[in-house]
């Protein structure tokens, strides 16, 4: 099969399409035709192995995929751990999904991590309370994109987007965020009050780390909370117990795989996002279609911020 294989970590360069043999799966494992594999800013990161989970090598990168099981034909889409990246991935039985009719494959990717993701944001991670602020970074992204439209559905007040051009602004206003602001660092805490009305925010979902973090934190509101998934600058924040105790704000921390660990909660987040797309309440944000062999401009356009929503791999172009 055509694959991308890595056999060393570092910039897109090391992103090498390959012939490798079909993967066979074991028992309780599952065989996919893989008709189109995600592509997320954590595969990024795992190319350099500075990710959560460090990786090995030679290695086929891409954690998810949607395809066609091959013992029984069902269209499945599956957390693969790795191995994403190529014409045949496999996935344990307990992490494929049956793909509902109606639900095309770029949907139920962005689903099945960026959808899950957001719904655990709110649900899991700060506890939305009806009529809370939320600030949304990224709003154009796979995660933000969806977390807007999450946001009054699930009772918030204020949802705040930040994205990084007037047309992605655009775009977080048409999702369901009641404002848009730039998200450079410089000048942050004042946009965020100024967008929640003057006031000090409830809750911000950060996934950038560094400046952009510090300017959110100060823009708490007292039993405000942060919520950091990701780091995409790998600059560390360092709070001190301090300023957590007289300001009344919490910091927390959300690494989605920890949900599979816990039968049912991830399953049941999935499928809550599932029937919302299915009665019309939420859409997918489906971005550019990379070919196998395009998979090292993928990772350079991610990162550069030039693209939107849910980007998606073909291993058959």
């Amino acid at each position: 099969m055509r694959a991308i294989q890595m056999t060393e970590f570092g910039g897109p360069e090391v992103l090498v399409v390959s012939e490798l043999p079909d993967p066979r799966p074991g028992a309780g494992v599952v065989l996919i035709r893989v008709t189109r594999a995600g592509i997320n800013f954590a595969d990024t990161h795992t190319r350099r192995n500075n990710y959560v989970q460090k990786a090995t090598l030679p290695l086929v990168p891409g954690g998810e995929v949607a395809g066609v099981r091959e013992d029984s034909g069902e269209r499945v889409v599956a957390l693969v751990g790795a191995g994403g990246y190529a014409e045949y991935a496999v996935a344990p039985e307990s992490r494929v999904f049956p793909i509902p009719d109606g639900v095309d494959d770029g949907t139920a990717l962005a689903l099945i991590i960026q959808g899950t993701t957001a719904w655990h944001l709110y649900r899991t991670s700060a506890r939305l309370q009806v009529r809370e602020s939320v600030v949304v970074h990224g709003a154009a992204g796979g995660v933000g994109s969806l977390a807007l439209q999450l946001g009054h559905a699930f009772g918030a007040g204020r949802v705040i987007a930040t994205a990084s051009s007037e047309e992605k602004r655009a775009l977080a206003l048409e999702l369901g965020a009641d404002t848009a602001v730039d998200p450079a660092a410089e000048g942050l805490t004042e946009r965020l009050l100024e967008a929640n009305e003057g006031r000090p925010v409830d809750i911000v979902f950060e996934m950038s780390g560094g400046a952009v973090f510090d300017a959110s934190y100060k823009a708490l509101a007292p039993f405000g909370r942060i919520v950091a998934y990701g780091i995409a600058t790998n600059e560390a924040n360092q709070v001190s117990t301090g300023s957590l105790l007289r300001h009344s704000r919490a910091v927390v921390g959300f690494y989605l795989f920890h949900c599979l660990e816990r039968p049912g909660m991830f399953a049941d987040a999935l499928a809550d996002l599932f029937a919302r797309v299915a009665r019309g309440e939420l859409r997918a944000i489906v971005g550019d279609t990379y070919g196998l062999a395009e998979a090292p401009q993928a990772h350079i356009d991610l990162r550069a911020r030039r693209t939107t929503g849910k980007l998606l791999l073909d291993p058959t172009a």
